[in-house]
């Protein structure tokens, strides 16, 4: 029987009022009951428990660390125990949690707005050498991960890093966590405004402050004013987005209630221009209305899209204006069209003082601290002592002189790092998989690195924008809804009946240009080992079919089941 398309919707139903209540909003008195994750941030903040890693965990070791702290309160400083090694895929939804837990940690270090010096680069390549078994991932929101992290060492880690500006703080946990910006804020010479000062402001005045330390779930945050639009601003909690208003001239346009996971929703536009001296206080207006309003009851509802769902943008604005500003906001229009089809300004670029920065592609995000500080030797022998990371597992080295560019890109190529990539090393991205990831039933990281090379012999002129995103789980850490051909990780039957590692296909999504998500095909499941024929064959179906001009993602939503399988 021929498989059937869907398209899903690109934004959950508005729900009627009142049709939910008790949904453990403090603004309406529901404090009680309590889920578990609900309990243990009433009895402790997730902030206090660094004083008991530094006082009696690290010196007591993983056996002492009380449950609670250990797989909640430590996210607020970054660490997750990661994965056991040996659990199958299989074991991943069936195993009690003390079960999955290894003995150490995943430590995400927070980089706020991609923003790195060549110092920071380098010392967490020292950690990562010293401390982490040489692991490192740039991950999708401009951070860094290290693996194998043990309890004892954390101190010494958090001392290294915080010698150089960088912390943990609030980097995972029910808070707000990093705060994406735009990676050429400041030096892009198309720039609409630079965000900068209010990333920076913002992370002054509310991490790791109690205000905010305890949401009902974790809160994203995106600030860019770039025409590129390069922080995916539709699938945050709340954006801000470079738009110039025909009175007030530049400023930021509002975004509010995106994410994806098991329930996707773009973010809704609250038709606002915001100036960049109030985004600070619109922002925190906003994180106030998910604290008290936020759906605390059941965690699979508490995120902030779910708020917005019911309430939609209108009374979003009225709320945020009456009762946490205090003054109406300014009307604004629209951002137009992102100014280009790649969003993650890889390749030799001008900056608005003449000098350039240049952006270059890991394979998915994966590097290690021996190259990471090789990366950071690099850009200071060519004149540089700032580097980004951007939102697409990408880096860019900033203020290098002219005549420095061409060995700068030899030197970056010599180490695997491509600035002119094809686009199947630019457009893959995965993200941690089963290697360390309790959640995931997949591998992830090392398909998506064999993916590019194979399909860069097979398909050597193949040279449109193309985004491929591998998720080891259905939780979209990788944003798979959003991807041209997304690929969600699960345990499928091969042709002999045999449970194998595989892969659920969305195809045809997308984020800027006709922002929505993924068509599924009914019934299309890809094993690991048949994915790098089934990409092939869908790309060569596309090159047979596509008009002229004509983006994947257009073609996806129009092509036959037949030419998708």
């Amino acid at each position: 029987m021929a498989a059937t398309p869907e398209q899903p919707a690109t934004t959950t139903p508005r729900r009627k009022a009142g049709r939910h209540r008790g949904e453990g909003q403090w603004a309406v008195g529901h404090h009680t009951p309590l889920n578990g994750n609900e309990q243990f941030k009433k009895d402790d903040d997730g902030l206090n428990v660094r004083t008991r890693i530094e006082t009696i965990y690290s010196r007591r070791g993983f056996d002492s660390i009380d449950p609670n702290d250990l797989r909640g309160r430590m996210r607020w400083w970054g660490l997750y125990t990661q994965r056991k090694p040996g659990i199958d895929g299989g074991k991943t939804a069936v195993l009690e949690p003390e079960e999955l837990d290894d003995k150490y940690f995943m430590l995400r270090v927070r980089i706020d707005g991609g923003r790195l010096t060549t110092a920071q680069l380098r010392v967490i390549g020292e950690i990562s050498q010293e401390y982490a078994r040489g692991t490192a991932d740039i991950t999708d929101r401009q951070n860094i991960q290290l693996h194998w992290i043990r309890i004892e060492d954390v101190p010494a880690i958090w001392e290294k890093l915080e010698a150089v500006g960088l912390s943990t703080t609030e980097a995972c946990g029910d808070c707000p966590r990093v705060i994406i910006g735009s990676p050429v804020a400041g030096i892009a010479a198309d720039e609409i405004i630079d965000g900068t000062p209010a990333v920076d402001e913002i992370h002054d005045r509310y991490i790791g402050n109690k205000e905010f330390s305890n949401l009902p779930r974790k809160f994203k945050t995106a600030i860019s004013g770039s025409p590129v639009q390069d922080v995916v601003h539709e699938i945050n909690d709340i954006a801000f987005v470079g738009v110039v208003h025909p009175e007030h001239g530049p400023g930021f346009d509002v975004w509010v209630g995106g994410g994806l996971s098991t329930n996707p929703r773009l973010a809704e536009r609250l038709g606002a221009w915001v100036p960049l001296d109030e985004v600070p206080d619109v922002w925190a207006g906003v994180v106030g209305i998910f604290r008290d309003y936020g759906y605390r009851r059941l965690r699979t509802r508490a995120r902030l899209k779910f708020l917005m769902a019911d309430w939609g943008p209108a009374k979003f604005r009225q709320v945020l204006e009456d009762e946490y500003l205090k003054r109406p906001l300014t009307d604004g229009p629209a951002p137009e069209q992102p100014s280009s089809r790649w969003r993650d300004h890889v390749g030799v670029h001008q900056q608005q003082d003449g000098r350039f920065y240049v952006g270059f592609a890991p394979r998915v995000g994966r590097v290690d601290g021996s190259t990471l500080a090789k990366i950071a030797d690099l850009a200071a022998a060519h004149g540089s002592d700032r580097l980004r990371t951007t939102v697409e597992q990408k880096m860019l080295i900033l203020d290098v002189a002219r005549d420095q560019v061409d060995s700068l890109v030899a030197g970056l190529e010599a180490l695997d790092f491509q600035v002119r990539p094809s686009p199947f090393r630019r457009g893959t991205m995965a993200c941690t998989g089963i290697e360390f990831c309790k959640l995931a039933i997949v591998e992830t990281k090392a398909r998506g690195a064999a993916l590019i090379d194979e399909l860069e012999r097979r398909l050597p002129d193949f040279d449109e924008p193309l985004t491929i995103n591998i998720n080891g789980c259905p939780n979209a850490c990788a944003r798979i809804q959003t991807a041209d051909i997304g690929l969600k990780g699960q345990l499928v039957l091969d042709g002999d009946g045999n449970q194998v590692e595989g892969y659920q296909v969305h195809l045809g999504g997308a984020l800027g240009l006709e922002a929505g998500f993924g068509r599924k095909v009914r019934g299309l499941k890809v094993t690991s080992a048949e994915l790098p024929d089934y990409v092939e064959r869908v790309l060569g179906h596309f090159q047979e079919e596509r008009e002229e001009g004509e983006r994947f993602a257009a073609w996806a939503a129009r092509a036959s089941a037949e030419s998708l399988s």
